[in-house]
């Protein structure tokens, strides 16, 4: 039976392809761990109050990679190199999605509409991020090799993902709403295009990995269009609507440690 949880089992219990999905998972994270600690450097005067948050975050993203990592060291693997199209961060970046790393490399203050562009990508982003990790710890919370990964990662999107909401509505209720709704909307049409090229390039190299017949890689290739075209149609509203959080001031303090891992 075709079924997500039997495809990430297949996935996992097979060396190669467990190594190709932490090697792109690490690398995501690392990169979005680099990208805050660039913002956090770079916020401008009015807005220094969220450099604690943002600085969090990167940490939080930092920590993902090293555990992703650590969860291929403990079953004595080598990272592999990320295939450029499996490059979600990366393939954003090109896109013109976020603040660009032009910017990043830059030594100049941002501006406020770039911390609210900031904002409005991780919105879009770790609502992907949460989404897919409620999966995992669906069926994977007590699994004996990932579970704990899975429940702590899990943990820490649903924070981000609730810190961007609120950080968002502030900037909202300050007049920037306009900017805010055109900003997410531009993210999430060019977010679910690219997560639909990037699942088509990772089933792709997993189904070479593991010998799917031509059959099994179409029916996953149909069903990666079909989730794209919902989102295109509607789906992509759920990740520009915002609402205070129930969890609120979720990166106010400091990242919570992962020591099994690392």
């Amino acid at each position: 039976m075709l079924s997500a949880k039997s495809l990430f089992q297949e996935i996992l219990d097979d060396d190669e392809s467990f190594r190709l999905f932490c090697s792109i998972a690490a690398s995501g994270e690392t990169q979005g761990g680099w990208e805050n600690a660039r913002i956090a450097a770079l916020v401008p005067a009015s807005e220094q109050q969220l450099v604690p948050k943002i600085t969090r975050h990167g940490a939080d993203e930092d920590k993902h990679g090293r555990i992703f990592n650590a969860l291929m060291k403990k079953r004595g693997l080598e990272p592999v190199p990320v295939p450029p199209e499996t490059d979600y961060t990366m393939l954003l970046e090109r896109q013109g999605i976020g603040v660009a790393h032009a910017k990043l490399k830059a030594d100049q203050p941002l501006t406020v509409q770039d911390i609210i562009t900031y904002l409005a990508h991780s919105r879009v982003t770790e609502q992907r991020a949460a989404e897919q990790m409620v999966m995992l710890r669906k069926y994977f919370a007590d699994h004996p090799q990932v579970g704990k990964a899975v429940r702590m990662i899990s943990g820490d999107e649903d924070n981000h993902l609730a810190y961007t909401h609120e950080e968002l509505l502030r900037f909202a209720a300050e007049g920037q709403g306009r900017f805010i709704q055109r900003t997410l909307r531009e993210c999430a049409l060019a977010e679910i295009r690219i997560h639909r090229d990037v699942s088509l390039a990772v089933m792709d190299r997993m189904g070479r990995i593991l010998g799917w017949s031509r059959a099994r890689s179409a029916l996953l290739a149909a069903g990666i269009h079909a989730v794209y075209a919902y989102e295109r149609f509607a789906g992509w509203r759920r990740m520009v609507t915002l609402r205070m959080p129930e969890r609120r001031n979720a990166l106010g303090g400091p990242a919570t440690p992962a020591p099994e891992f690392v």
